[in-house]
């Protein structure tokens, strides 16, 4: 087809769809709010946040509830710990996770029961972390390489990948073992541009920034749900009992930083 008769149907074809458009009255169905947990037990303690979703128009809510019972079962060793809330109402505890321990964590609240269970993996080892500058159309772009091991004995292997900036959360990534070579996963990350006067401030890295990568091994079930909620989804429901959101994830988890110094980072 004639490249000028085929842009000139594209045209028409547009301009019909935009003829086209209706604007939508959306009303929502009300309903009440559901409990969110988000648990996590690594090699150094426990901790749990439990929320409640926030009706759709209104601000989001983030308060921290402590009306819960929650406790934390080492089914592998048959221990039990009540985990306490810290003054920010976040439910902590000490004991550390032991890889090849399957644990259980209980949320009684409201008259209402949540149970997730979840095997601790053996940790990887973080290898290295290595900034480079690479050439995009628009601007030069700090690319973030964080290097792990995958077990090779295992395939199917999962990984949350999460960055910090100065501590805070900053970005996040999920990989399979599919992108291995030789035992060793390479994750990439592309940060921020060159000309931070062009750069949204979610993203934008200045000079001394610190960049913390932490890297936790988890299950295919844990991957689906961070696949999903990556999509505006709720995900597969990771807890059994009432319903409700969140997941549990005991995972090894390993970091390390590095600092941000744009003009000691190498063109790619």
């Amino acid at each position: 087809m004639n490249r000028l008769i085929r842009y000139i149907i594209i045209v028409i074809l547009s301009t019909a769809l935009q003829a086209c458009e209706k604007e939508l009255d959306i009303r929502y169905k009300e309903i009440e709010p559901i409990t969110v947990i988000e648990g996590q037990l690594t090699l150094q303690g426990s901790n749990v946040r439990i929320t409640v979703t926030t009706p759709m128009g209104e601000p989001m809510d983030s308060t921290l509830l402590t009306d819960a019972t929650v406790t934390l079962t080492d089914l592998s060793a048959g221990s039990c710990e009540t985990l306490i809330p810290d003054r920010s109402g976040i439910f902590t505890g000490p004991s550390a996770g032991i890889p090849g321990h399957q644990y259980e964590l209980t949320v009684l609240r409201d008259s209402k029961s949540y149970t997730a269970r979840c095997d601790m993996p053996a940790p990887a080892d973080l290898l290295a972390l290595e900034f480079n500058w690479i050439k995009m159309p628009y601007d030069q772009v700090a690319v973030l390489q964080v290097t792990f091991t995958d077990n090779t004995v295992i395939d199917g292997d999962c990984f949350w990948v999460r960055l910090y900036r100065n501590g805070k959360a900053y970005m996040w990534n999920i990989i399979t073992d599919i992108y291995a070579t030789s035992g060793v996963i390479n994750d990439v990350f592309m940060t921020s541009r060159r000309d931070l006067d062009e750069e949204d401030e979610a993203t934008a890295l200045s000079d001394g920034d610190v960049i913390t990568a932490s890297v936790s091994p988890i299950s295919r079930e844990m991957y689906d749900y961070l696949e999903a909620i990556s999509s505006d989804s709720n995900g597969p429901a990771l807890f059994t009992g009432d319903f409700c959101l969140g997941y549990f994830l005991a995972s090894p988890t390993v970091s390390a930083s590095i600092p941000f110094h744009p003009d000691e980072i190498a063109d790619y």
